[in-house]
């Protein structure tokens, strides 16, 4: 976290929390959805329109990246100066690049091992690493199959339904009304 958001939660500890403004796809890009966007339906909803705007802004995005944080309840937030904004989570609260040697490295950056290697119903790959559970971007389900072939990692089916509460993450703290939650 950086010093200046740690700096502003110490000067105005009493800022509410706001929920459904932020959203992470399962791509790894970030989501701005304003009111218009929130009444078009759930960030995990599939419904046109409503996963928002995506952040194009590298040093905002970097900024995210930086602050991104999971609370005691599984909810991922960004720390936003002295307020906590709750993030809608299309799929997982990571998403996985994988390297030429089959080594994640997250939407952030952050390069992690592999503990556990998952596929839901749908075919979706899902790596759990020291960080957490996080889904495979769709470009290197290849490079998973391959580190699979190779032995280096045995795969669990699983279905998508039951890794929020398996791994301890939530979806959508706005559907469990956290608007004002710290």
């Amino acid at each position: 976290m950086d010093d200046i958001v740690r700096q502003a939660m110490s000067k105005w500890p009493h800022v509410p929390a706001c929920a459904g403004w932020l959203g992470l796809d399962s791509r790894g890009q970030w989501h701005m959805r304003d009111d218009r966007v929130q009444a078009l339906g759930a960030f995990q909803s599939g419904a046109p329109g409503a996963k928002g705007s995506v952040l194009r802004h590298e040093k905002l995005i970097d900024f995210i990246q930086r602050n991104y944080e999971v609370d005691t309840q599984g909810r991922w937030y960004f720390q936003n100066g002295p307020q906590r904004v709750f993030v809608e989570l299309e799929a997982a609260p990571w998403v996985w690049r994988l390297e030429a040697d089959h080594v994640p490295v997250a939407h952030n950056g952050e390069r992690t091992s592999v503990k556990a290697c998952l596929m839901d119903e749908k075919g979706r790959v899902y790596l759990l690493t020291p960080l957490g559970l996080g889904l495979v971007h769709t470009l290197d389900v290849g490079v998973a199959a391959e580190a699979l072939e190779a032995g280096k990692w045995t795969l669990e089916e699983c279905t998508a339904q039951e890794l929020p509460l398996r791994y301890g993450f939530v979806l959508s703290p706005l559907a469990l009304g956290v608007a004002n939650a710290a």
